[in-house]
């Protein structure tokens, strides 16, 4: 993978509270990081007169990326492709020349509120996932397009409103940049709308929703893609964005839901693996071949999203670090400057399995004040309560731990796959306690790395879609390998009693193994 010049790709990774373009260059076999551009993002709320919703201000996002490309060009140099990976679920409606048709929905905002009930009254759950493979949450797309038609806001026949196409977020930025619309399928997967099993639109379904609660998506929804497809260079009336050849930069669709970005960017070497990309949320999962469509898997929550290269991400989301991060922002209001490294090290030096509880109880997704939910649950559940901000760290960490050991192996038992490594990417491998604590309590030796997967995925996709790596994602992963400082973490042997008694405290007795 080594060239006498540098490739340099551009990557626009999107979050509901950051954003960043980053440029990899590429040379020697290795892929280089510099940021152009960070800025803020966050849902702005507004009063309507069906009360309070939720929006993102994609104008301001569409500015920010600009100034971020044009950045990466003037100061690192000419990009030969760009991607753009995001969030799932949320999306625009736009008319045929791209414009928005109206505001874009965070997923978050209450208009969602009983449209899973409304939906399941005409269509079954049990049905719809043999269909979608996909877990069941309020702001899923579907569920936000129901909302959207009983609010007047989508055509149907005979209402004199204009056509419009359904954009999911990276793919209307990359309509912005190339006049293209589709939909990449990985980031479809997360609609309720994809068949897991075809990789496209289930027309069934679709034809279901329009006869059954008259949801007509019939011209909404445009072509699936599949990762990897070059859909065009960037207008000279967007960016003046250019390649090393002076001709105008040719967008790639990647793995446009951030996970399967970070998930080609896991570092795996030929083994079967469980991977946990980890953040603020995690993902907790196994790379499938095909699709785990049963009842059990429907009962016990797994989605099956689609991934690059023709494969399934079967996964299981978990709260992540967002519980500790609350807890610093409720000590921080209350007067304690608590910095991350200080908390860390306050939560190593505590008591090991003193207190844990169950982080994906519902009452852990809600801002406030994590601390006091902690006493409850250990009351409930006749443990101490942490009486210190270390050992309240340390319960978050232990917990999450605990959740991920739990979701690794309900995913072996649910798919029949064993494996013997676990893949920790992203943000939360910087946690070096949380880190040691997932291999003791899932007994699997953890490979932490890299940091920034999202954007390495994605790099690594538009440079193999424009021509200028090769290989599948054995390869692409061993390119990420060689770029990315990887920590290793062994599990003790000694520590599986005592991980086995902490969850019988919690939740009876441990999971089966397969």
């Amino acid at each position: 993978m080594s060239s006498s010049t540098p490739i340099r790709i551009g990557a626009i990774d999107l979050g509901p509270s950051a954003g960043r373009v980053i440029v990899g260059t590429i040379d020697d076999g290795r892929i280089t990081l510099t940021e152009t551009r960070r800025f803020s993002n966050s849902a702005i709320p507004l009063p309507t007169r069906a009360g309070e919703r939720l929006y993102w201000d994609v104008l301001r996002l569409w500015s920010e990326i600009r100034e971020g490309l044009l950045a990466a060009v003037r100061d690192i140099g000419p990009l030969s492709a760009i991607g753009v990976d995001a969030w799932s679920v949320d999306y625009g409606l736009v008319d045929g020349n791209g414009v928005p048709a109206g505001m874009v929905s965070a997923y978050n905002s209450p208009r969602t509120k009983g449209m899973p009930e409304r939906f399941f009254a005409a269509i079954p759950a049990g049905e719809l996932y043999r269909i979608n493979g996909l877990q069941v949450q309020e702001f899923n797309t579907v569920f936000q397009l129901l909302a959207e038609d009983l609010d007047g806001g989508l055509p149907s026949p005979g209402n004199g409103l204009p056509s419009r196409t359904l954009l999911l977020l990276p793919d209307l930025i990359a309509c912005w940049l190339t006049g293209s619309m589709y939909a990449e399928v990985t980031n479809a997967s997360t609609t309720g709308l994809v068949d897991v099993r075809t990789r496209s639109w289930s027309r069934p379904l679709v034809e279901r929703l329009r006869t059954d609660l008259g949801l007509d998506l019939v011209g909404v929804l445009p072509e699936t893609i599949e990762a990897g497809a070059v859909v065009g260079p960037v207008r000279r009336d967007a960016l003046e964005v250019f390649g090393p050849d002076g001709a105008p930069t040719p967008v790639v669709a990647v793995g446009s839901r951030d996970t399967a970005s970070a998930v080609v960017a896991v570092p795996a070497q030929g083994e079967d693996f469980a991977y946990v990309s980890c953040g603020t949320w995690s993902h907790v999962g196994l790379e499938l071949e095909r699709p785990v469509l049963s009842e059990a898997s429907r009962r016990a929550n797994f989605t099956n999203e689609l991934g690059v290269d023709g494969t399934v991400r079967y996964l299981k989301n978990v709260v992540g670090l967002w519980a500790l991060n609350e807890a610093v922002r409720t000590w921080g209001r209350q007067g304690l400057d608590v910095s991350l490294e200080d908390l860390d090290a306050a939560a190593e030096s505590s008591e090991p399995l003193r207190t844990i509880i169950d982080l994906d109880d519902g009452s852990f997704r809600a801002p406030g004040d994590m601390a006091a939910r902690i006493d409850d649950a250990a009351h409930a559940t006749g443990q101490p309560r942490p009486r210190t901000i270390g050992e309240y760290a340390r319960c978050i960490n232990e917990s999450l731990a605990l959740a991920y050991r739990r979701a690794v192996r309900e995913a072996m038992a649910l798919s029949g796959k064993r494996v013997g490594v676990l893949h920790m990417v992203g943000g939360g491998v910087r946690n070096r306690l949380l880190c040691q604590l997932t291999a003791d309590a899932t007994g699997l030796r953890v490979v932490a790395g890299p940091v920034e997967a999202a954007a390495l995925g994605s790099i690594a996709v538009a440079a193999r879609g424009v021509g200028l790596i090769d290989g599948d994602l054995a390869r692409l992963r061993s390119l990420v390998r060689a770029s990315s400082e990887i920590v290793e973490y062994a599990p003790s042997p000694e520590a599986a009693a005592a991980w086995d008694a902490a969850e019988r405290r919690v939740f009876g007795e441990p999971e089966p193994q397969s």
